[in-house]
């Protein structure tokens, strides 16, 4: 798949520097010493899935974009935007075209906060949908502007807050901003209101409370905070974990998310699969958080039957939650059978997909105990898990 990044950097808004200097575009402006727009660049440079990046600018502004992408890798040749943003995304898609892309991600560039996290995300669910946005629910209570007043309620269900990196297939997209442009829509201020209007379904991805659009003066400071906060020195933890389920009725076992044909099946409550399980516990111990029964008890039927991929899914966005990353984990799987070392690669795979890292991240591996206790009189499966994180180091005031 060939991924590319469309960074829209033609806009005009801007601020005073700090200095006195004269007023520069918002994406040129120095956040901790460093241009708003380079932060954004270098996020999707950085990013393995990321082949190329393409950023729109304004024509008067080659000379600050010239000093602002010194060094970095993957840039296309500068296009120039038009008046509107809609102008400026489609300007950028045109001169795609002899790529060829299979995806494209246009982003704001005044988001420079964005993760490689929500970039997997966008990425991922490309896979099975054609248009992606990034989203947040809406905690607020939401009220209609009824000329300065006070209007009737609107359901927080019915409303979400629209983020970027878009992600589309290149050719839909490419055709629905030309569709728009030629029936004369052509200042639209969303991609994502292109592809509706070009009767695409635009599904909806969880976003980040960090993916902050600079526009106003005091934004500027957020972003600084968030920065810190992001900057701030590391420790690693470590987390272990292990579980054990018995034998019973079925013709699989499902570990580490596979499913593995054999004569027993695995009981438990959910769907038994004894290697997430451990893992679940070791990310939650990394974290200090609990154990895998009090997020999730046995005792609450909505559990019964359930994907463990959605326990782990959980774990790791406690993790995101703190700012956190996953640096690598470990499972290993006791039994006497079934065969592991078939389907190692597609258990690797899968956890990697559900954490949002590398593969090579990722290790799963085998063992028996050489026909003694219940796993080797073939009882059931035991699983030990070891998860190692990098956390922010935040220290609590006493």
């Amino acid at each position: 798949m060939k991924n590319i990044a469309l960074i829209v950097a033609a806009g005009r808004g801007s601020r005073a520097s700090s200095n006195g200097a004269p007023d520069i575009p918002k994406q040129y402006v120095p956040l901790a010493g460093i241009p708003v727009l380079r932060y954004t660049i270098e996020k999707f440079a950085s990013h393995p899935e990321i082949d190329h990046i393409l950023v729109v600018i304004h024509p008067d502004d080659r000379d600050l974009y010239a000093s602002c992408v010194e060094g970095i890798d993957k840039l296309l040749p500068v296009v120039e935007g038009a008046a509107t943003r809609q102008g400026s995304v489609q300007a950028g898609l045109s001169a795609l075209v002899s790529l060829n892309p299979d995806n494209v991600l246009i982003h704001d560039a005044a988001r420079p906060l964005l993760s490689h996290a929500l970039i997997d995300r966008v990425l991922n669910a490309l896979i099975h949908d054609i248009a992606i946005v990034p989203a947040l629910a809406i905690t607020d209570t939401m009220k209609k502007n009824d000329k300065g007043y006070v209007g009737a309620s609107i359901s927080r269900d019915q409303v979400a807050s629209i983020q970027t990196p878009q992600g589309f297939v290149f050719s839909k997209i490419l055709e629905a901003h030309e569709r728009a442009k030629q029936t004369g829509n052509d200042n639209l201020t969303d991609d994502s209101a292109i592809a509706v209007q070009a009767g695409m379904k635009v599904r909806i991805v969880e976003g980040e409370q960090n993916n902050l659009k600079i526009t106003m003066e005091p934004d500027f400071d957020t972003a600084l905070r968030l920065l810190a906060l992001r900057n701030s020195s590391m420790i690693t933890t470590t987390g272990t974990g292990f579980d054990v389920h018995k034998f019973g009725h079925g013709d699989h076992v499902t570990l580490c998310g596979v499913d593995i044909p054999h004569n027993q099946g695995l009981s438990g409550h959910s769907d038994a699969d004894v290697g997430l399980h451990a893992l679940v516990d070791a990310i939650l111990g990394a974290l200090g958080d609990g154990d895998i029964g009090s997020h999730f008890p046995p005792s609450d039927p909505q559990w019964k039957g359930a994907a463990s991929s959605l326990f782990l899914e959980h774990a790791a966005g406690l993790v995101s939650a703190q700012s956190g990353m996953i640096n690598h984990v470990d499972v290993t799987l006791i039994c006497e059978g079934p065969k592991i070392g078939p389907h190692r690669d597609a258990m690797r795979q899968h956890v990697a997909d559900i954490l949002e890292i590398p593969v090579a991240k990722v290790s799963i591996k085998a063992t028996t105990t050489e026909g003694l206790g219940f796993t080797g009189r073939g009882e059931g499966i035991a699983a030990q898990a070891i998860a190692t994180l990098s956390l922010p180091d935040i220290e609590t005031d006493t």
